[in-house]
């Protein structure tokens, strides 16, 4: 199986030099954790900018996400894959790079693959995907309080394994058309009352329902 096979092809992109107050909009208007940047021309190369870069780079410093450009956090050059490329070789890709959306380039921007693609559309595993990603929840949440035990709550490698599991959680209450009332994560800000700023949507950190302009 080719990562063609199980890329989303809805891919949702921004501008460089927007500010991250729109990529913040974009972001909750279509309940991504990640933006792919588009090139400036042909020969330019693909950038990519994630929740956890605005928390990090932005909230975290308290800067004004209007004043801040996206290509100011982004990252540029970001992996690319290749429509062709199996299955076995980009989760290979993402384990050994660490991360866990890619875009999927030839020639230009066809789609994007992302940890829960490989988990849920691929066919490596037999087992139905119920189970599979709730296996999958349990393990990752494991991974990601033992990670913040480590490394610190504030901890990049924190707030990705996080990121991994509220994604998995989403595809969860997706297929299950349920609304995703509490994460795991709220779960585990819940039992570390210390880290206020941590425990705030990210998004919410600027604003309450102040309407943003694309």
């Amino acid at each position: 199986m080719k990562v063609s096979d199980i890329m989303s092809k809805k891919v949702i992109t921004i501008r460089s030099f927007a500010n991250v107050a729109n990529a913040v909009k974009l972001m909750r208007d279509h309940n991504l954790n990640s933006l792919i940047v588009e090139r400036l021309d042909e020969s330019d190369s693909y950038g990519i900018v994630t929740k956890t870069d605005v928390i990090y780079k932005v909230a975290a410093k308290g800067l004004d996400p209007k004043q801040v450009r996206v290509c100011d956090i982004m990252t540029k050059p970001c992996i690319v894959v290749n429509p062709d490329l199996n299955i076995k070789s980009v989760a290979q890709l993402f384990a050994n790079t660490g991360i866990h959306r890619a875009p999927i380039i030839q020639n230009r921007l066809l789609g994007v693959v992302s940890t829960t693609d490989l988990l849920l559309k691929s066919n490596f595993i037999e087992k139905p995907s119920a189970v599979l990603i709730q296996e999958q929840i349990e393990q990752k949440i494991a991974e990601a309080r033992e990670i913040c035990a480590e490394q610190g709550f504030a901890s990049d490698n924190c707030a990705f394994a996080w990121d991994v599991v509220e994604d998995l959680q989403a595809e969860q209450a997706h297929q299950q058309a349920e609304e995703l009332r509490q994460t795991a994560f709220d779960e585990y800000c819940a039992e570390h009352p210390d880290e206020e700023i941590w425990r705030q949507d990210p998004w919410s950190y600027y604003w309450e329902d102040e309407e943003l302009p694309v």
